[in-house]
């Protein structure tokens, strides 16, 4: 039976069966556990939790009269939110993120001990990305892009799932599987907590026997994932899977394009996407539309009706992409338009004329009559600006 009751009534020996109140004022990243630690009591206390649901046939009741409800199902999630401007989303989204690295990070080290990982303790990470990229899908993305050497691997899986949910979206994939989508991204690097750390975070370049143990993560993931009660089919094929080429040359299996899942073409894609955009200790991040640009042109790599649906879900200049303007001026790609591919948000801050920068400006290339186009894109590693993530993520500017 399962009884939702005040946190000042929990005690050691009770199942938690879920958190009530937004998963970010959460103090734990898994959802159901046995209270065996009096600290954990302390933490839920200490936490904008004020409720919780039991389960009474997997540990200790609470006194009588202290329950405000019971039920045998746990009420269902909030329908879907309506897409909002990416200024409101922002702040949000970098809640997550935050909290999303917490998560993973404490899933994964799990794992890399022993402890199995269920599909019931990661999907409220994957429904609140999920919901934050139906409100906005560049937001968490291109936040979730800029990662630390030191918490590259676990945001890396926050990254990959929110991009294979925007990509499912795109594919107007069924509800269902747009989460499952979500949430083999989010496990598909998994295998990664057996490589050992000084191979993993190496800041050189591998050698080849290196790179051969790096090369034994989706089938060290896959086992791994396994030993889980509830892990479905595509997180599986995606963690075994997401290193496949179409022409057969990737790894671990070789398979041909016809034996590659649609959910493992979509790995590929969203987990490629995201290592080139990213700063590694060995090199920086390429730009996000140089980085599109360079992937349609990798023959037998990728399924390209799916990487054109991959596009299509970023814009041609994703968030974040330098570009030059018809008026001679560089700005930076602040958010995507509805209207046009073509036709985004961008802040302008920088005059080639007079090679020098200018106050950041927000031009709104979709606006009829607008006098400005994208004439190239810039590559950042040539112009060096140090705060350009910055200017992408920052409202100041005036939309004109």
């Amino acid at each position: 039976m399962l009884k939702r009751i005040d946190v000042a009534h929990l005690k050691v020996g009770m199942f938690l069966h879920e958190l009530c109140g937004s998963w970010i004022e959460h103090p734990f990243w898994r959802k159901q556990f046995q209270l065996s630690d009096p600290n954990d009591i302390v933490r839920i206390r200490e936490s904008p939790v004020r409720e919780v649901w039991i389960d009474t046939e997997r540990g200790l009741d609470v006194d009588d009269g202290k329950v405000r409800e019971q039920a045998q199902v746990v009420p269902p999630p909030p329908p879907p939110q309506r897409q909002i401007p990416m200024r409101e989303e922002l702040d949000r989204a970098a809640k997550i993120c935050a909290k999303a690295q917490e998560s993973v990070t404490s899933m994964f080290q799990e794992a890399r001990m022993g402890r199995a990982v269920e599909a019931g303790d990661a999907m409220p990470l994957v429904q609140e990305i999920s919901a934050s990229v139906m409100r906005n899908p560049g937001a968490l993305i291109s936040l979730a892009r800029l990662k630390t050497a030191d918490d590259y691997t676990y945001m890396h899986s926050v990254a990959v799932c929110a991009l294979m949910i925007a990509l499912a979206r795109q594919l107007e994939l069924p509800e269902e599987e747009t989460r499952a989508a979500g949430l083999a991204g989010l496990m598909h690097d998994i295998g990664k907590m057996k490589i050992p750390p000084e191979i993993l975070n190496k800041p050189g370049k591998l050698t080849d026997p290196e790179f051969e143990i790096i090369k034994t993560h989706p089938k060290e993931g896959h086992k791994m994932l396994l030993a889980s009660q509830s892990i479905g089919a595509a997180t599986l094929d995606v963690c075994l899977h997401h290193h496949e080429k179409v022409d057969g040359s990737g790894y671990p299996e070789r398979l041909p394009a016809d034996r590659i899942s649609l959910f493992a073409r979509m790995g590929a894609v969203c987990d490629v996407y995201d290592a080139v955009t990213s700063n590694r200790p060995y090199k920086n991040g390429w730009d996000p539309a140089e980085s599109l640009h360079r992937m349609s042109e990798w023959q037998g790599h990728f399924d390209m009706q799916i990487f054109r649906a991959f596009v299509k879900s970023l814009g041609i200049y994703p968030i974040g992409s330098l570009v030059r303007l018809s008026s001679g001026r560089i700005g930076v790609v602040a958010e995507q338009s509805p209207k046009s591919l073509l036709t985004p948000k961008v802040k302008i801050f920088f005059s080639i004329k007079s090679n020098a920068r200018i106050a950041p400006e927000m031009v709104d290339l979709s606006r009829p009559n607008c006098p400005e186009r994208i004439v190239a894109r810039e590559d950042a590693d040539q112009w060096n600006f140090p705060d350009l993530n910055m200017l992408w993520s920052s409202p100041e500017g005036s939309a004109g």
